[in-house]
């Protein structure tokens, strides 16, 4: 993955005591972390992906597991099969958006 900038401030070197003691402790700002780097757009189709694909293979799962009768029924199946069909269709809406906004970006002119 391709690290992007990624600013390192030290904002606790700029910080000094304030005159405001709250407690008889100074304000402070030590609970400020480094952030993590963000993952990339790859990163998160990929991701995605892998859990619309778990998610439409659960309905064989469910179902499987109602006929043997191990603690499913219909309902389960039903509420399995509606999420994967809902889960399709989101994913079908962000692959043209996705699309749209691709065919938009190549059709500015540099």
């Amino acid at each position: 993955m391709q690290q992007g900038f990624t600013p390192r401030i030290q904002l606790n070197a700029g910080i000094s005591d304030t005159k405001l003691n709250i407690f008889d402790q100074p304000m402070r700002m030590d609970s400020i972390k480094e952030v993590n780097a963000t993952p990339g757009f790859n990163d998160v189709m990929t991701g995605l992906i892998k859990n619309l694909d778990t998610t439409v293979k659960a309905p064989d799962q469910v179902l499987q597991n109602a006929m043997v009768g191990n603690n499913a029924d219909v309902h389960d199946v039903m509420i399995a099969i509606s999420k994967a069909e809902i889960g399709i269709n989101l994913a079908t809406q962000v692959t043209t958006k996705v699309v749209q906004a691709y065919e938009k970006v190549m059709s500015i002119q540099v």
